[in-house]
Protein backbone atom coordinates (compact mmCIF):
# COMPACT_ATOMS: atom_id res chain seq x y z
CA UNK A 1 0.00 0.00 0.00
CA UNK A 2 0.96 3.43 -1.13
CA UNK A 3 0.94 6.75 1.48
CA UNK A 4 -2.19 8.22 0.72
CA UNK A 5 -5.14 10.87 1.77
CA UNK A 6 -7.10 7.51 3.83
CA UNK A 7 -3.69 6.75 5.73
CA UNK A 8 -3.38 10.66 6.58
CA UNK A 9 -7.18 10.53 7.37
CA UNK A 10 -6.56 7.67 9.75
CA UNK A 11 -4.13 9.68 11.69
CA UNK A 12 -5.80 12.76 12.21
CA UNK A 13 -8.95 10.99 13.19
CA UNK A 14 -6.69 8.77 15.68
CA UNK A 15 -5.53 12.26 16.66
CA UNK A 16 -8.94 13.91 17.18
CA UNK A 17 -10.03 10.91 18.90
CA UNK A 18 -7.34 11.06 21.46
CA UNK A 19 -7.00 14.80 21.84
CA UNK A 20 -9.54 17.34 22.30
CA UNK A 21 -9.05 20.11 19.54
CA UNK A 22 -7.87 22.46 22.07
CA UNK A 23 -5.28 20.31 22.95
CA UNK A 24 -1.84 20.12 21.51
CA UNK A 25 -1.78 16.26 20.24
CA UNK A 26 -0.52 13.80 17.95
CA UNK A 27 -0.72 10.63 16.16
CA UNK A 28 0.52 8.24 13.66
CA UNK A 29 -0.77 5.61 10.93
CA UNK A 30 0.91 2.89 9.24
CA UNK A 31 -0.12 0.57 6.36
CA UNK A 32 1.28 -2.64 6.35
CA UNK A 33 1.54 -4.89 3.51
CA UNK A 34 -1.95 -6.13 3.69
CA UNK A 35 -3.40 -2.65 3.14
CA UNK A 36 -4.13 -2.62 6.95
CA UNK A 37 -3.87 0.45 9.16
CA UNK A 38 -2.54 0.70 12.86
CA UNK A 39 -2.93 3.87 14.51
CA UNK A 40 -0.93 4.92 17.84
CA UNK A 41 -0.13 7.74 19.56
CA UNK A 42 2.67 8.92 21.55
CA UNK A 43 3.27 7.95 24.95
CA UNK A 44 3.25 11.40 27.08
CA UNK A 45 5.10 11.36 30.57
CA UNK A 46 6.17 13.29 33.55
CA UNK A 47 9.49 12.04 32.62
CA UNK A 48 10.07 13.17 28.83
CA UNK A 49 13.24 11.09 28.89
CA UNK A 50 10.47 7.44 28.96
CA UNK A 51 7.55 9.47 26.48
CA UNK A 52 7.52 7.87 22.96
CA UNK A 53 7.15 8.79 19.71
CA UNK A 54 3.25 8.68 18.39
CA UNK A 55 4.59 5.82 15.80
CA UNK A 56 5.84 3.24 17.73
CA UNK A 57 3.08 1.87 19.18
CA UNK A 58 1.94 1.06 15.53
CA UNK A 59 5.86 -0.16 14.80
CA UNK A 60 5.44 -2.72 17.75
CA UNK A 61 1.97 -4.67 16.46
CA UNK A 62 3.08 -4.66 13.01
CA UNK A 63 6.31 -6.31 14.39
CA UNK A 64 4.18 -8.47 16.69
CA UNK A 65 2.15 -9.52 13.76
CA UNK A 66 4.88 -10.10 12.08
CA UNK A 67 3.35 -7.49 9.10
CA UNK A 68 5.75 -5.51 6.48
CA UNK A 69 5.13 -1.80 7.30
CA UNK A 70 5.06 -0.05 3.67
CA UNK A 71 3.88 3.45 4.91
CA UNK A 72 4.42 5.60 7.85
CA UNK A 73 2.17 9.36 8.35
CA UNK A 74 2.49 11.26 11.60
CA UNK A 75 0.23 14.14 12.47
CA UNK A 76 0.57 16.87 15.08
CA UNK A 77 -1.55 19.08 15.94
CA UNK A 78 -0.86 22.45 18.22
CA UNK A 79 -3.63 24.31 19.71
CA UNK A 80 -2.33 27.67 18.56
CA UNK A 81 -2.10 26.76 14.78
CA UNK A 82 -5.81 26.14 12.96
CA UNK A 83 -3.75 23.60 10.91
CA UNK A 84 -2.51 20.06 11.03
CA UNK A 85 1.46 19.53 10.75
CA UNK A 86 2.75 16.53 8.61
CA UNK A 87 6.42 15.42 10.92
CA UNK A 88 8.41 13.08 8.82
CA UNK A 89 10.27 10.61 11.16
CA UNK A 90 12.67 11.45 13.64
CA UNK A 91 16.12 9.69 13.53
CA UNK A 92 14.93 7.52 16.23
CA UNK A 93 11.91 6.00 13.96
CA UNK A 94 13.78 6.54 10.94
CA UNK A 95 16.03 3.46 12.60
CA UNK A 96 12.64 1.64 13.40
CA UNK A 97 11.19 1.72 10.05
CA UNK A 98 14.29 0.87 8.36
CA UNK A 99 13.52 -2.85 9.52
CA UNK A 100 11.43 -3.16 6.67
CA UNK A 101 13.58 -1.52 4.49
CA UNK A 102 14.41 1.83 2.52
CA UNK A 103 11.31 1.79 0.23
CA UNK A 104 9.16 2.36 2.76
CA UNK A 105 6.98 5.49 2.35
CA UNK A 106 6.85 8.09 4.83
CA UNK A 107 4.71 11.79 5.14
CA UNK A 108 6.80 14.97 5.31
CA UNK A 109 6.00 18.43 4.97
CA UNK A 110 5.58 20.16 1.54
CA UNK A 111 4.64 23.36 1.52
CA UNK A 112 4.29 23.26 -2.05
CA UNK A 113 1.51 20.72 -2.35
CA UNK A 114 -2.05 22.08 -1.47
CA UNK A 115 -3.10 19.21 1.35
CA UNK A 116 0.33 20.23 3.09
CA UNK A 117 2.48 17.06 2.49
CA UNK A 118 4.19 14.58 0.70
CA UNK A 119 5.72 11.42 0.30
CA UNK A 120 9.02 10.30 0.22
CA UNK A 121 10.68 6.91 0.73
CA UNK A 122 12.83 6.39 3.51
CA UNK A 123 15.59 6.25 1.38
CA UNK A 124 15.60 9.82 0.34
CA UNK A 125 14.57 10.90 3.70
CA UNK A 126 18.42 8.86 4.62
CA UNK A 127 20.32 8.83 1.82
CA UNK A 128 23.56 8.02 4.06
CA UNK A 129 21.93 5.52 6.38
CA UNK A 130 24.82 3.95 8.14
CA UNK A 131 24.37 0.01 7.98
CA UNK A 132 24.62 -0.86 4.28
CA UNK A 133 28.36 -0.47 5.29
CA UNK A 134 27.98 -3.39 7.64
CA UNK A 135 27.04 -5.28 4.47
CA UNK A 136 28.78 -7.60 1.98
CA UNK A 137 27.96 -5.23 -1.14
CA UNK A 138 26.72 -2.60 0.53
CA UNK A 139 23.03 -2.89 0.30
CA UNK A 140 20.26 -1.89 2.84
CA UNK A 141 20.39 -4.81 5.34
CA UNK A 142 17.51 -7.28 4.82
CA UNK A 143 14.64 -7.99 7.33
CA UNK A 144 16.50 -10.70 8.90
CA UNK A 145 19.41 -9.35 9.08
CA UNK A 146 17.45 -6.11 11.16
CA UNK A 147 15.67 -8.30 13.30
CA UNK A 148 18.98 -10.59 14.57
Amino acid sequence: MRLDQALVDAAIAQMERRWPADEPGGAAAVYLEDGQIITSVGLDNFNDGVSLCHETGAFCQAYTLNKRITASVCVFRESARDRVLFLPPCGVCQERLALWGPDVQVGVPDGSSPAGWGVRTLREVNPYYWAPQFTEDGTWPTFEAHSS
